[in-house]
């Protein structure tokens, strides 16, 4: 991570690939305090596969913090939508119904992106 990214208003760092040690890295460089979060996230991932006989929820867990880390490592946009985010408990219905449809844009966006379109 380097200042002329984060000053030019690209990503601070790369999209990671979607695996175990690429999230947890990416994680723990953008977002530290949500690691406790992604490590319960892991685990309840991995125990509904096997209890399902499945890759499906491990391949949703890569996708969830994918999403997470496209969001993060835009600082401007990670900004957007934890004002969004605080906004949604606005008392005024106006403000909170833009709060919603600003989250869900930011949202939508990077899935797309981690879905590869």
């Amino acid at each position: 991570m380097t200042m002329s990214h984060a000053a030019s208003g690209g990503p601070l760092i790369p999209f990671p690939e979607l695996s175990l040690p690429a999230l947890r890295q990416a994680v723990a460089t953008l977002v530290p305090s949500r690691l406790p979060e992604f490590f319960e996230n892991m685990q309840a991932a991995f125990v509904r596969a096997g209890e399902e006989d499945s890759v499906v929820p491990i391949r949703m867990f890569y996708r969830q913090w994918g999403v997470v880390i496209e969001i993060e490592r835009h600082p401007d946009t990670a900004a957007r939508l934890h004002a969004a985010e605080h906004a949604i408990d606005d008392p005024d219905p106006e403000i909170r119904a833009q709060a919603i449809r600003e989250a869900g844009e930011i949202v939508r966006a990077a899935h797309r992106v981690v879905a590869g379109g």
